[in-house]
């Protein structure tokens, strides 16, 4: 990676996130349901060093083959040699080592992944998030359409400064979700019980928005 990359806000976090599953420890609880700190090493890693393995993160008759890759990478790497994995980066055959790569696709899964962390643990505290990577989050939220697409609801998020963005076009009701671009994000990936955000609309609308299960 370049200088200008390794000093960027995803190759920062990508080392903050490093330096969180460290702290955390193997057996460390997590927001993703089901999975310890152990377990989300195990698929940061494959996701970036088994191309044959990561077509199923996205692609659900792949996943049973991602899966039981990331359980044996679970089972037969050391937690301390995952986290320097994830820490040094993807390995030049990557698809995930191609220039512009990193940025594109890893500030949202690192960031959302390190709050899985963080917030996993009953004295977690917001951090602040620098105005560049706020923006690069901001951009890459389109995200929230490809996960929300089943909802049916119109669903639009909007920043603090009045910046908004429709997400979701199905549905009669409309329900806007305000918050931080962080938590906007975080709520947008399913971890909606720990987003800091503010859900207004018709009461109909929210409820059904509120009792619809999505994540990614």
């Amino acid at each position: 990676m370049s200088t200008q990359e390794d000093d960027g806000p995803v190759r920062r976090e990508r080392r903050a996130l490093a330096d969180a599953l460290a702290e955390a420890g193997p057996d460390a609880a997590t927001e993703c349901a089901g999975w310890d700190a152990r377990d989300l090493a195990a698929h940061l890693v494959v996701r970036e060093r088994r191309p044959d393995a990561a077509p199923g993160i996205l692609l659900p008759p792949l996943s049973f083959y991602t899966e039981r890759v990331r359980r044996r990478t679970a089972r037969t790497v050391p937690f301390d040699r995952l986290v320097e994995r994830i820490r040094l980066g993807p390995p030049k055959f990557s698809p995930y080592a191609l220039p512009g790569v990193d940025k594109i696709a890893n500030g949202v899964e690192f960031f959302v992944h390190h709050e899985d962390i963080r917030r996993a643990r009953p004295d977690w505290e917001p951090r602040e998030i620098s105005p560049e990577f706020e923006e690069l989050l901001w951009r890459r939220i389109r995200i929230a359409r490809f996960v929300l697409r089943k909802v049916h609801v119109r669903v639009t998020l909007v920043q603090p400064d009045g910046r908004s963005l429709r997400v979701s076009g199905r549905g009669r009701g409309a329900v806007r979700v305000h918050g931080p671009v962080g938590e906007l994000v975080l709520w947008a990936l399913g971890r909606r019980d720990v987003a800091n955000v503010r859900l207004t609309g018709a009461t109909d609308a929210v409820k059904t928005l509120t009792e619809t299960g999505w994540s990614l």
